[in-house]
């Protein structure tokens, strides 16, 4: 099973790090397997959140995220995506921009770091979107309940998620501004600049998440009906089987899912640059990186992870919702990766351990039916 899951990845490792060597030797493999290693730690959150949705969709748009969608995570935001930043931000043409990457790396370096508070602002308000969403909807199953309660409670209020990340962004565009101004000079405009990307990180969100939404919705009659023939087929002695997303609906779903890969890969390929300014070596390192993310992904959904666990998919979101705040705040000052990475596995960790705990309390408690003296057992 582990094989059969990481089979690509131990393979694209191999020849990442193989390919390393070639181009730039023995230091060239060791800057590669530093950026593996950040990928991985950087994006954990993301193989959770991505499980959470990709078990809802039928095996054939789970083939898709693992082949079409790994090319796009691996070529469009790990190797096209920086070059792209340039070329905008520098008004140069893509061959332009790919010879700079190649040729004249610290030029490359500053126009990337320039283009930096519009990828913080587009990236940090796509993924407070997410949390936003996420703590605002009232669950089943709470993990913080003092916490998780009340905004649950609040979440009611109509556009309530949006008006506070616009806000947020306003507060970050202004605070930046200030900054920037009392600075002078070329980066005088950047508070413009963070308040355009924010919103369109805001409409992106809306148009691929609502689009998502609406057609998850629109099946849910159907799923209503082919659970009634499932019990149907249960009381025959028939194998049921779960309702997976097909169709325009899994279209969506795939398409959120990129735009999240997208947002979350920001601070990869941002915090690539505290490493190396080899394009390539950051390609092969990040690409490597995100062979594991999808691979775990799948084996988060094939193992049923997330059901065990129930308290992973909270984790996950108060992760991103520090992620977001981190990329926000890297508009101005900078932040080690390594709190970033160390930030999302604390919150990860600590949800896993609070869901083991409630596992075991519930089988002291003698099934199901005591879950909430588990959860209050479980001390969240």
């Amino acid at each position: 099973m582990l094989l059969k899951t990481f089979g690509w990845s131990f393979a694209v490792t191999a020849l990442g790090l193989v390919a390393a060597v070639f181009y730039g030797g023995w230091t060239a493999f060791g800057i590669v397997a530093i950026l593996s290693v950040l990928e991985i730690s950087l994006s954990f959150d993301n193989a959770v959140v991505n499980a959470g949705i990709l078990k809802k969709m039928n095996a054939f748009w789970q083939k898709i995220f693992l082949t079409v969608g790994i090319l796009i995570a691996v070529f469009g935001m790990r190797l096209v995506f920086p070059v792209v930043i340039v070329a905008i931000s520098a008004q140069l043409g893509p061959i332009e921009a790919v010879d700079l990457a190649l040729t004249d790396k610290d030029r490359y370096q500053e126009l990337v770091t320039d283009a930096h508070p519009s990828i913080a602002a587009f990236g940090g308000m796509f993924l407070l979107m997410i949390f936003l969403d996420f703590i605002f909807e009232d669950r089943d199953i709470k993990w913080l309940q003092w916490l998780e309660r009340p905004l649950a409670k609040l979440g009611k209020v109509d556009m309530l998620s949006v008006c506070i990340a616009l806000i947020v962004l306003l507060v970050s565009a202004i605070t930046f501004g200030a900054h920037a101004h009392q600075h002078g000079g070329a980066h005088a405009d950047k508070a413009e600049t963070v308040l355009l990307a924010g919103i369109a990180g805001l409409i992106t969100y809306m148009i691929v998440g609502g689009l998502s939404g609406y057609f998850e919705d629109k099946l849910e009659e159907e799923e209503e009906r082919e659970h009634e023939e499932e019990e149907a087929a249960e009381r025959a002695g028939k194998p049921k089987s779960a309702v997976k997303l097909a169709g325009k609906a899994a279209f969506f779903m795939f398409l959120y899912l990129e735009v999240l890969d997208a947002s979350f890969s920001f601070d990869g390929v941002i915090g690539a640059f505290a490493i190396t300014n080899d394009i390539v070596l950051m390609a092969l390192g990040l690409g490597i990186g995100a062979m594991y993310v999808r691979s775990l992904t799948v084996y988060l959904v094939r193992q049923g992870t997330l059901d065990d666990y129930v308290y992973l998919e909270h984790g996950a979101h108060y992760a991103i919702g520090a992620l977001s705040v981190i990329l926000l705040v890297t508009i101005q000052y900078e932040i080690n990766e390594i709190i970033t990475g160390l930030v999302g596995v604390v919150l990860i960790g600590w949800s896993f351990w609070s869901s083991v705990r409630r596992n075991r309390a519930l089988a002291a408690a003698g099934g199901d039916g005591d879950q909430k003296k588990a959860e209050v057992s479980s001390g969240v």
